[in-house]
């Protein structure tokens, strides 16, 4: 415990340093917020023997079962192709050929995050009308993210892999919600916004499923790790 502690002190240290040339006030980036709605049910989904297989190739998997209830914050884990990312998009409702029984809480409100960011596109305003968001709420969160002033006036397929998951991230931490589904939120960000991003979980206790790469991050923040 002693020595994970020390290393999350380092990686804070190191991180302040990179910012320091690029940020005026690095504390105003500690004030992230998430919006966590509580559900009148315990139980929010539950997956009874799932298998999802596409066409007549092999299953992704088989006998799969999992129930979140609020509180839980549940990591995926296993190799690419495993079935990860059709597991959360079938909790979305996205038609996934699978058998089993998917149940979710009535009046479930869900904020997803895709490990795919090929499909942003146009500027930041249009993207924020689009998603139902408050504007100037979630261009406060990009900035404390790090997104800089100048990246507002761009368009969003120009910007760089990171800039592009931030605009994701800034849009679930806007969205109120009982679950946060987040599918390799880390992919291409700074490590700065990775403890920014830890800080901000362990302090609201959100109700997650998410899949995650990043060992230290997955094994500090999640309740529960499930191996598939």
């Amino acid at each position: 415990m002693m020595k994970r502690a020390k290393n999350l002190e380092n990686r804070k240290e190191s991180a302040i340093r990179e910012k320091e040339g690029l940020l005026k006030d690095v504390e105003t980036l500690d004030s992230l917020k998430l919006n966590v709605l509580e559900h009148h049910s315990r139980r929010l989904v539950s997956l009874e023997d799932i298998a999802i297989r596409y066409g007549d190739s092999a299953p992704l998997m088989e006998h799969f079962s999992l129930e979140i209830c609020q509180g839980d914050r549940i990591a995926l884990s296993g190799k690419n192709g495993c079935g990860k990312s059709s597991l959360i998009r079938l909790i979305l409702g996205e038609d996934i050929p699978h058998t089993g029984e998917v149940y979710i809480a009535g009046g479930l409100k869900i904020s997803y995050i895709s490990q795919d960011t090929s499909h942003l596109k146009g500027r930041l305003p249009e993207f924020a009308a689009g998603h139902g968001l408050d504007e100037t709420l979630f261009y406060t969160v990009l900035k404390k993210l790090g997104l800089e002033r100048v990246q507002f006036e761009k368009r969003i397929e120009d910007y760089s892999e990171g800039q592009k998951k931030k605009v994701l991230l800034a849009a679930s931490l806007c969205e109120p919600a009982h679950v946060f589904l987040w599918d390799e939120p880390l992919n291409f960000i700074d490590i700065f916004s990775r403890i920014q991003l830890e800080e901000l979980i362990l302090n609201f206790r959100p109700t997650m499923l998410f899949v995650e790469h990043d060992r230290t991050f997955r094994e500090k923040i999640a309740t529960r790790i499930v191996e598939m």
